[in-house]
């Protein structure tokens, strides 16, 4: 028998990072099926929980948010989306355009967890990543999100109605408060069978052999 390796995946969808993190979580899961199951539950982390309506341009919020130049930005953006390339996204060449609020996208990989199973918590969290990254549309768009829910192959109409109430509001942020105070304060970070922390993007070779290292240890 197998064993199953569980993950929390802590993670915001409009993070570049966590889609590479995700993209090579994937890659190493992917390589290691024959060795190992696992669990992957995705859970609240917001960036930018205080951005209102609108977002903010997106150049605009990372040279004030990291003291960089605007070339400085542009190139850390290209090798980002070179990193996600190769973890299996393809970013839009233009970048996104404005950084929003991801509360209810959130609120809506929450319901697909609970309602669903974490199977389609994830591929709607990787249609939210294609959504924002590589479509790079608006986030603060409720078409542009249910757009997502239905390549997701979940209800259009339950994802509506909870867009239109304040249904898993204090869910999510009861996850969301769980986690920060654990330590979390970046993102991605994964907490492995409740006990190991892997922070940042990590390649999905490191995470091969992560992995390997906790099966054996575990014989």
């Amino acid at each position: 028998m197998k064993p199953l390796i569980k993950i929390d995946f802590v993670s915001d969808v409009a993070c570049p990072w966590c889609a590479v993190g995700f993209g090579n979580l994937e890659l190493a899961m992917h390589a290691m099926q024959d060795v190992a199951d696992f669990s992957v539950h995705f859970r609240t982390f917001q960036l930018n929980p205080q951005m209102p309506l609108g977002g903010q341009d997106a150049m605009e919020h990372l040279t004030q948010k990291y003291g960089l130049s605007l070339e400085q930005v542009q190139a850390n953006q290209a090798q980002i989306r070179a990193r996600a390339l190769e973890a299996g996204f393809r970013f839009h060449p233009e970048g996104r355009k404005r950084v929003y609020n991801t509360f209810n996208s959130h609120r809506l990989l929450y319901w697909a967890a609970h309602e669903y199973d974490l199977a389609k918590q994830a591929v709607l969290k990787k249609e939210l990543l294609n959504t924002y990254f590589c479509l790079a549309v608006s986030l603060d768009d409720p078409q542009n999100v249910l757009d997502a829910v239905i390549r997701a192959g979940l209800s259009e109409s339950r994802a509506r109605d909870i867009l239109n109430s304040d249904e898993f509001t204090e869910e999510v942020n009861a996850e969301e408060a769980f986690y920060k105070n654990m330590g979390i304060q970046s993102v991605p970070s994964m907490i492995v069978n409740e006990k190991y922390l892997l922070q940042g993007a990590q390649g999905h070779e490191s995470l091969m052999s992560a992995f390997g290292q906790l099966i054996q240890s575990s014989i």
